[in-house]
């Protein structure tokens, strides 16, 4: 993969955006933009982009969302609101889109977590620039189980050796941690829901989720198949909160075949 940095002006500030791209030769394939947890990054991806996309025969995009990886930190006095979510959809994606001037080609987003989330709702405020969504343990509402397991993480964030196991995948860990930390623990994120959202969507989404998934329960991509009609689910046994890394081989099958069925002939999906 080669690495490069896109700008964009975002909170009324310059923002540098880590980029990894795969296979860019492949300039008539479809495009699969990869979209990281909540306390992801390009690095922490680790070779799955690349064996997907060689699967699939797709191009991939893999960025670190502001204030994770080797991108631009928050600033110091920079907190995250309920709406971080719908900002990095409706605001940095688009800008990024921009910067790297994708142009009109309707990508694919593979989005995890956090990632998938957001994932859905840029397809929901833009049906007609997105090819399809692959979103693998998705938050559509906020549990208990997401928070008890948020707040352990805290805990562990403070009295182990934590902050130096994420450092490997962050310049700057807390700027990555207590973004998503706080955010999540704040008391009126609580009523975060993006249900009446998903009735934007238009294009096609495969959702999976673990069966052991410790954020979150199968509540969550049932739910998007009740909101967006020819949804198609897979629950993975012997699996937790990462498809991509408890089944990585189920994860690449499921996708490339998904992929495969909605885009039988090769080359970049336009508008």
């Amino acid at each position: 993969m080669s690495t490069a940095f896109a700008n964009i002006t975002w909170r009324g500030r310059p923002v540098r955006i880590e980029c990894q791209w795969i296979a860019p030769e492949r300039t008539d394939a479809p495009l699969i933009v990869f979209l990281h947890e909540g306390l992801g990054s390009v690095a922490m991806w680790k070779d799955f982009p690349t064996r997907l996309c060689e699967a699939a025969g797709a191009r991939g995009l893999v960025f670190s969302r502001p204030g994770y990886g080797r991108s631009t930190p928050r600033a110091g006095d920079e907190t995250w609101d309920v709406d971080f979510m719908h900002r990095q959809a409706h605001e940095v994606l688009p800008a990024l889109f921009a910067a790297l001037e994708l142009g009109d080609e309707k990508p694919w987003l593979f989005g995890h977590s956090d990632g998938a989330s957001i994932s859905l709702l840029y397809a929901a405020r833009f049906p007609e620039r997105v090819a399809g969504l692959v979103v693998l343990a998705p938050h559509i509402f906020v549990e208990d189980v997401t928070l008890a397991n948020i707040e352990q993480a805290r805990l562990a964030y403070l009295e182990t050796d934590l902050p130096k196991k994420l450092g490997r995948y962050h310049d700057d860990v807390d700027s990555a941690f207590w973004g998503w930390n706080r955010v999540w623990l704040h008391l009126p994120f609580r009523q975060w829901n993006i249900e009446a959202e998903l009735d934007g969507i238009r294009c096609p989404i495969l959702a999976m989720q673990g069966i052991d998934d410790e954020y979150g329960t199968l509540a969550q991509i049932r739910g998007i198949a009740r909101r967006v009609p020819g949804t198609e689910l897979l629950e993975l046994p012997d699996c937790g909160h990462s498809p991509h890394r408890d089944q990585p081989e189920k994860a690449i099958v499921a996708t490339v075949s998904f992929m495969g069925d909605r885009n039988p002939r090769s080359g970049k999906t336009r508008v």
